[in-house]
């Protein structure tokens, strides 16, 4: 059904109708539930220290032995909120705070070559990001505590590094 179609549909209903429709909607799907929920009571601090907190854990593990250290957790995240419409600031505090704890596992285990791979996407991500949205003044100063933290670290692809903070100048 085209969105041409879906309008006209909608316009035709009476007001009950698109009621139950919408009440439907919400009960038998969880994305739309999860939607409206965000919609009329967005509790967006609690929502960013929850993602916080399992990106936390994924380096830092609470309950298990070993750290599973998986940047796809941290971008299912990001994927939702910018879904939702979450503030783009927390966004990309969320973004810099995923480098941050990754720079911290990183000094106390041995990683593996993809590892820094993926940390390089996660860092040109931030940076593209907060140049779309307008807020890069505010980050410029975490954006470059994370690349002098890689470069003190030793970090593979430090040319790469270097060459995404091009678009800062």
């Amino acid at each position: 059904m085209s969105k041409r179609a879906l309008k006209t549909y909608l316009s035709k209903l009476p007001k009950k109708a698109l009621e139950e429709q919408l009440l439907e909607l919400y009960e038998k799907f969880p994305t739309v539930k999860t939607y409206y929920d965000f919609a009329f009571n967005p509790k967006e601090e609690k929502l960013i220290q929850e993602a916080k907190g399992k990106i936390s854990n994924e380096y830092f593990p609470l309950k298990r032995r070993r750290p599973k250290a998986r940047r796809s957790v941290a971008q299912k995240f990001l994927k939702h909120f910018i879904k939702l419409g979450v503030d783009s600031h927390l966004i990309a505090d969320v973004m810099c705070f995923n480098l941050e704890i990754a720079q911290t596992f990183s000094m106390e285990k041995n990683v593996p070559d993809s590892f820094y791979r993926s940390m390089l996407n996660s860092f040109n991500e931030v940076i593209q990001y907060t140049v779309v949205q307008g807020i890069l003044p505010e980050f410029k100063v975490r954006i470059l505590t994370i690349y002098k933290e890689t470069q003190s670290q030793k970090w593979l692809f430090e040319d790469e590094f270097s060459k995404a903070l091009d678009i800062l100048d």
